[in-house]
């Protein structure tokens, strides 16, 4: 996951310091602290009723179920950008051989997770999440890994401690990009376009996975987990190792906490995506808060995609609304934006009378 030099977003390592402030965090240090960011937006409060889409893969597979169930994923896609999906066929000892050897990872002493340490000109390895505008850190620490290129397993930088880590992950990659590649072809036959057109967009393209955790913070409405942000890739697929919630999704200036379901994977609509869809699917702005007693951890598949090395509206689907863009000068774009605080994908929409 190599970078250029004008790509100007970073990743700070995790220190001794940092370390120590994760484990004792009676004082907040001001690189951390983000009281107003926390407290950006109404969040949706237990005494109000709301349910953020459930998809079942069971049923998008069934004949009998399959259009009823491909409507509701064509509706969360359209209105939530975000769904829980039940029933996704993901193999469970592969999933649980997945959350161990994460959490294990994560155990590590720090000498042993920093031997994969991020490095200048480079976005992939152990270390903070992506420092945005503000230059402030997220309260996690995320191991960043290229996971598939061109349809072909990618190992740099993947742990050989946990001795089973990459067997783990290398199983739940290919499983992953199995799934994607079914839900790719339900999203098709919602949008009315050929299964190859949009399969073709994500097919052979670069897989890349996040492992973040979050520990534990006494001050939990002074840091941010992960900071509020829109994926700029195609397909998000997140797992949760645990059962302790913090993600949140913006919908009409609210944020709406989603909480984990067993056995379930969280689904949303990257950047990419919306534009292949000419806006028909859309990207949701989401966030992750942390919690005084409970730490947590996810295991995040990111799937890319282009049409032919390039960003744009697949056809049948209207006048375009996102001029195109070659897929290089896109990922410059949305790091640029990242680090600016913007969000590129904006840049890329069209005035249509």
């Amino acid at each position: 996951m190599e970078i250029g030099d004008d790509v100007v977003v970073t990743r700070a390592g995790i220190t001794d310091a940092a370390e120590a402030t994760f484990a004792d965090s009676t004082e907040i240090p001001d690189r951390y602290a983000r009281p107003d960011e926390v407290g950006d937006g109404v969040v949706v409060g237990d005494d109000e009723s709301y349910e953020l889409p459930l998809v079942d893969m069971a049923r998008l597979l069934a004949s009998e179920s399959s259009e009823a169930e491909t409507a509701k994923l064509g509706s969360a896609c359209r209105d939530w950008g975000f769904f829980q999906l039940t029933n996704h066929g993901v193999d469970e000892s592969v999933v649980q051989g997945m959350k161990d050897n994460a959490m294990q990872f994560f155990r590590l002493a720090l000498e042993k997770k920093n031997a994969l340490a991020v490095h200048a000109g480079s976005l992939g390895g152990f270390g903070h999440h992506f420092t945005g505008a503000s230059r402030k850190l997220d309260w996690a620490e995320s191991l960043i890994l290229a996971t598939q290129q061109n349809e072909k397993t990618s190992m740099d930088f993947w742990p050989a401690d946990p001795p089973t880590f990459r067997d783990a992950l290398g199983k739940y990659s290919r499983e992953v990009s199995s799934l994607t590649r079914r839900l790719v072809g339900f999203m098709a036959s919602d949008l009315g376009v050929e299964p190859e057109e949009l399969d073709g967009a994500f097919r052979g393209k670069t897989q890349s996975v996040a492992m973040h955790h979050y520990p534990p913070c006494r001050h939990p409405d002074k840091v941010i987990g992960i900071t509020p942000h829109h994926d700029g890739l195609g397909l998000a697929l997140l797992l949760h190792v645990d059962d302790s919630p913090g993600l949140q999704v913006r919908r009409g200036g609210r944020w709406f906490p989603l909480d984990p379901l067993p056995g379930a994977l969280v689904v949303n609509v990257g950047d990419i995506l919306q534009v292949l869809t000419n806006g028909k699917y859309r990207s949701a702005e989401h966030r992750v808060l942390v919690d005084a007693e409970r730490g947590r951890a996810t295991v995040v598949m990111f799937q890319d995609a282009s049409v032919a090395g390039t960003v744009k509206p697949l056809p049948g689907l209207g006048e375009a609304r996102y001029r195109a863009i070659e897929y290089g000068e896109y990922v410059k774009g949305n790091f640029r934006g990242l680090a600016e605080g913007t969000r590129f994908v904006d840049s890329l929409e069209m005035d249509i009378a």
